[in-house]
């Protein structure tokens, strides 16, 4: 059986070879396959929604407006009766730099007709250059979806995001359906869309 340090070492390897591939790569118009075999997947299974305020499977996550990038106020509560996944990340994180082109090429593609709302909020907070070097990787990728800016940390502290990139996928009621850490690829983030209610 493998102890936790065994496993930690396992997973930093991933991420600097992850890293390392993404460096090399000079294409960021196409999205490149992603190895999502180190991302956490918990899914909600059989179980009820409870409804409840937290952060558990089947529970309703806190609530909070956040600016977006765009200078629009953004809410979640307001996109109850859509499925959201609702991703934290910062331009830093090279899992997030991969995941990105998938995620935009799944909200180009297919969000409005599986109603479902991608919200990319930017751990702003954690970046160096602040909201400057957020707006030129928007560009440099030419992402579509709301990127809401969490300048001071509270959300992301909220939803207990202790890794990089973290997702909810919320039901169309609210609650959460399933918890990603680590990235997803396009292929991936369709099949968790799917089994939302």
């Amino acid at each position: 059986m493998l102890n936790k340090k065994v496993i930690g070492y396992v997973i930093a390897i991933l991420l600097i070879g992850s890293m390392i591939a993404i460096m090399v790569k000079q294409n960021i118009e196409k999205a490149d396959p992603i190895d999502t075999a180190s991302a956490l997947i918990v899914s909600k299974g059989s179980d009820e929604a409870t409804g409840e305020i937290g952060l558990g499977l089947g529970d309703t996550p806190p609530d909070f407006e956040l600016t977006t990038l765009d200078g629009e106020p953004l809410t979640l509560s307001e996109l109850k009766g859509k499925k959201v996944v609702l991703n934290f990340w910062a331009t830093w994180c090279p899992p997030c730099r991969a995941e990105m082109p998938h995620m935009q090429n799944y909200y180009k593609n297919s969000a409005e007709k599986e109603n479902v709302e991608i919200v990319a909020i930017n751990m702003t907070d954690s970046e160096a250059r602040g909201v400057k070097v957020v707006q030129e990787f928007i560009d440099s990728y030419e992402l579509t979806f709301p990127i809401p800016l969490d300048e001071k940390g509270v959300v992301g502290e909220a939803f207990q995001v202790f890794q990089l990139p973290t997702t909810y996928m919320l039901n169309t009621d609210g609650t959460i359906g399933q918890i990603v850490k680590g990235p997803m690829d396009e292929a991936t983030m369709e099949s968790l869309i799917q089994d939302l209610d």
